[in-house]
């Protein structure tokens, strides 16, 4: 839409609308709204194609509720623009107003331009306190919002709704996946384009997976610290914006990109997911930046300390914590994650630090206002929801502790799963607890045997490969002396630290990797496999490589294992072929009920698990017979010692997975006895689907 840039727009008070948040385009114009419950006036600036020069500023006419809204005519798509927000500086009672700093609106749907880290940025004068006042502009260094126009051709597209029996997921980063493809054209790496495009979508097909969690894609900061250092924010947990995608993303900068990748991902059978931070933004504590909600109203957007409102009350460990108790932040965080799905066409979130959302003033609450809000919404509740159970704050640890529809990450089940493949004693009741879906957490409050959402590896920590690699994190390109990152890594290098010729030491990593992935693809619950520990991918022992964007976080498409990827292929294929996963919890024979698994476990020399059995510290090999309602009776036996002999339950059975051969995929009948080799799972199918046995048979 052409504007005249001379001439001071004028709102028409007829049209303008206080219940649409944001800059919303209405076809002969633009409706504004921003909500600050302290401000005294806001001014809308609007700024010239580039977001250099600032060429209107306009005051805000109207205010209901704490909304402060105008329509403007003849502003439409493209336009950029801030606010300026008036108000009380008066820190000690947490206002924090200061009309100097330009301010990017939390309805942004785009930005132009990027963060230049300056001390202007700031609404305090830097190496004073924070009582003090900066009267410096802080529009030059800041990105601006820029109207959109939200008309795309969507096609036939709908929700695909794989169900979660079938989903399998794939967590990835849109530039780490396809920044070293070779399949993926050289300008579209690190894009959304290189995301949908055909090279991506076959590798997603051929290991089976139904849906892609990125890491985060909406705007983020690369924080000033790690700039300086010459690093960058990798990952992307440092939310700038709750609506805009982040903007080196997008090759053309615009966000249908975005939405032309999920078409087509879509198009081929696949989930979107977002891992999204609702909990804190990128403007840290109190001695942070003043980009956005801080000087919009910091007493509204923040949890502040009740004691001193100057602090913010951090449970994030990033210095703030988003106020999603208050309803209009809650309607903020609702709006963003009904316009991802609604307009963006996105199928599901993982939530960031999810305790900190439930946190209400007696702490963590399963029922907490931002819980039942979505549990009530009717597009939400149809979503996948993830949550990551915990946050630093006091009871945050709460695996378990959420109501359906939410699933889980289970860190639980990691970290059974690989101190037992480390050969750690004890560890089979543990295991027999991940394989049947950890039913003491999640099988309660009518939750599903899907709660679970299963991994040994994920963006945080070492990669699959490194966690049989590395005995200790080795974080030195970091530049904190190898302190961040944590210690508790479960890892075993087999022999050798790092990068080795040794062949006895590889073939040993491989089996490992192998049975680490069939443990997560083999038992109830979601499988979701980090992006490259199918291909034996190697972060060379960094643990915490949020900050680095370069070949230590990219894939390495050409050093891929492929005795690795065919094994979660056959994996995959085996698991939908089943099929494994069940909605409803395992029961032992006797107690099972209609369409619900029995289940019995074995013992390597025939029959029941017996209490004895299970206090044996050393025993390492164990049988799960699984009898499925409607489909084959499945024996799981896994191994985590030395070569073992497994009586088989009476009746003919097909070995169909065996993570010890060369090619896992078998298709051959054993009777009797069976052969388990040293740190091996084995999946077999009954001849005729006869019933599970009962303990005595």
């Amino acid at each position: 839409m052409m504007r005249d840039t001379k001439q001071v727009p004028a709102f028409d008070l007829t049209v303008t609308r206080p219940d649409i948040l944001g800059a919303e385009f209405l076809g002969e114009g633009t409706n504004f709204a921003l909500f600050s419950d302290h401000a005294t006036k806001v001014e809308l600036c609007l700024f010239d194609d580039s977001g250099e020069h600032e060429l209107h500023r306009v005051e805000l006419p109207d205010m209901e509720g704490g909304v402060w809204f105008g329509y403007l005519p003849g502003i439409g798509p493209g336009q950029v623009y801030g606010y300026r927000v008036h108000g009380p500086y008066d820190p000690e009672q947490g206002h924090r107003f200061n009309p100097n700093k330009l301010l990017l609106d939390p309805y942004a749907r785009e930005l132009r331009g990027q963060i230049k880290w300056d001390d202007a940025l700031h609404g305090y004068q830097v190496g004073e306190d924070d009582l003090t006042f900066d009267t410096r502009d802080s529009a030059a260094f800041m990105p601006k919002a820029v109207v959109v126009d939200a008309k795309f051709d969507w096609d036939t597209d709908r929700a695909i709704r794989t169900p979660w029996q079938s989903t399998m997921i794939y967590e990835s980063h849109v530039k780490g996946l396809t920044q070293l493809h070779p399949g993926v054209p050289e300008a579209d790496r690190g894009t959304f384009r290189g995301l949908g495009s055909d090279a991506v979508i076959e590798h997603l097909h051929r290991i089976g997976a139904t849906a892609i969690e990125l890491l985060p894609i909406h705007a983020f900061a690369n924080d000033r610290f790690l700039v300086e250092r010459g690093l960058s924010n990798y990952w992307g947990y440092s939310t700038l914006s709750f609506f805009a995608p982040h903007a080196p993303y997008l090759k053309s900068g615009q966000i249908r990109e975005v939405k032309e990748a999920i078409r087509k991902l879509h198009k081929a059978g696949i989930e979107v997911i977002l891992d999204v931070v609702y909990n804190h933004t990128a403007e840290g504590n109190e001695l942070g930046q003043t980009m956005s909600f801080r000087g919009i109203d910091n007493a509204s957007y923040y949890l502040l300390s009740p004691d001193n409102p100057r602090h913010g009350f951090d449970t994030t460990g990033t210095g703030n914590t988003l106020n999603v108790a208050h309803p209009m932040v809650l309607r903020m965080v609702m709006d963003s994650l009904r316009y991802w799905v609604e307009a963006m066409h996105v199928d599901g979130f993982r939530f960031d630090l999810a305790s900190t959302l439930g946190r209400e003033a007696q702490g963590f609450e399963r029922d907490g206002s931002f819980f039942n809000a979505i549990r009530q919404d009717p597009i939400l509740s149809s979503a996948k929801l993830i949550a990551e159970p915990w946050d630093i704050g006091e009871g945050g640890y709460q695996v378990g502790g959420y109501r359906w529809p939410f699933r889980e990450w289970n860190d639980k089940f990691r970290d059974d799963t690989r101190a037992f493949w480390r050969r750690d004693p004890g560890l089979l009741p543990a295991m027999a607890e991940r394989l049947s879906g950890s039913p003491v957490q999640f099988n309660h409050s009518h939750r599903p045997a899907t709660s679970s959402v299963n991994f040994v590896a994920a963006h945080d920590g070492f990669t699959l490969w490194d966690t049989v690699s590395f005995n200790d994190k080795h974080n030195d390109a970091n530049g904190e002396e190898n302190r961040d990152g944590h210690d508790h890594n479960l890892s075993d290098n087999l022999g050798a630290e790092g990068a080795t010729d040794d062949p006895g030491v590889i073939a040993a990593r491989v089996r490992r990797v192998r049975a680490m992935l069939a443990t997560v693809m083999l038992s109830q619950g979601v499988p979701m496999i980090l992006a490259g520990d199918d291909l034996g991918n190697t972060q060379d022992g960094n643990n915490n490589a949020y900050c680095q964007d370069n070949a230590i976080s990219w894939l390495e498409w050409d050093k891929a294992r492929e005795d690795i990827l065919t094994a979660v292929q056959a994996l995959a294929a085996f698991r939908k072929d089943v099929p494994l996963s069940q909605s409803r919890f395992g029961a032992s024979p006797e107690d099972a009920q209609d369409r619900q698994p029995a289940f019995l476990w074995l013992h390597p020399r025939g029959g029941t698990m017996e209490e004895g059995d299970w206090q044996d510290a050393e025993l390492r090999c164990l049988g799960l017979h699984q009898a499925t309602p409607g489909g084959p009776n499945l024996l799981i036996v896994i191994n985590a010692g030395e070569d073992a002999e497994f009586a088989l339950p009476e009746g003919e059975w097909t070995l169909r997975i065996d993570t010890s051969a060369e090619q896992v995929e078998q298709d051959r009948s054993v009777t009797g006895t069976l052969t388990v080799p040293w740190q091996t799972v084995m999946a077999l199918v009954a001849a005729g689907t006869p019933q599970a046995q009962t303990e005595g048979e």
